[in-house]
C-alpha cells in the first residue's frame, strides 16, 4: 500500500462526493416541482427574495446540475475539485437559506447536506496527498 494513501481521507472525500450528488439531485427535484407545479410552493409577498417560481426553478436546476458534476469531479480527489466542492456547497447553502420561506424543511435538509459536504472535504484535507496532481 502506498504510504501517502490515507484510507480515512479517501473515504471522507468519497462520502463528500456521494452527498454532493445527492444534494444536487435534491436541487433538481426542487427545480422540477417549481417549474411544473407553481402552486406547490408559497411564500409571503413581503419576502425580500420573492422571485417568480419559474426563476427559482431554473436557479435550482442549474445549481443541481453543477452540484452533481462537482460531486463526480470530487471522486478524482484533485485539489481543484475539493476547492470547487467547498465553494459549490457554500453557494448551495446560501441559495437554500434564501429558499427557506418557500419550503423550510426541504431547505434545511439541503443546508445540512451542504455542511456535511464541507466537513467531508475539509476533515482530512491535509492527509490526502496521493491525488493532488490532476
Amino acid at each position: 500500500m502506498d504510504p501517502d494513501y490515507n484510507v480515512a481521507a479517501a473515504g471522507t472525500i468519497l462520502f463528500g462526493g456521494i452527498i454532493m450528488i445527492v444534494a444536487g439531485a435534491f436541487h433538481i427535484i426542487q427545480a422540477l416541482v417549481a417549474l411544473f407545479n407553481d402552486q406547490f410552493y408559497v411564500a409571503g409577498e413581503e419576502y425580500i427574495f420573492h422571485f417568480d417560481l419559474t426563476s427559482w426553478g431554473w436557479i435550482h436546476l442549474l445549481g443541481g446540475i453543477i452540484l452533481v458534476l462537482g460531486g463526480i469531479f470530487l471522486f478524482r480527489g484533485a485539489m481543484w475539485a475539493r476547492i470547487l466542492a467547498v465553494v459549490l456547497a457554500s453557494l448551495s447553502a446560501i441559495l437554500n437559506f434564501m429558499w427557506l420561506p418557500y419550503y423550510p424543511l426541504w431547505g434545511i435538509i439541503i443546508i445540512v447536506l451542504d455542511v456535511l459536504i464541507i466537513w467531508a472535504v475539509l476533515a482530512h484535507a491535509r492527509d490526502l496527498r496521493y491525488a493532488t496532481q490532476a
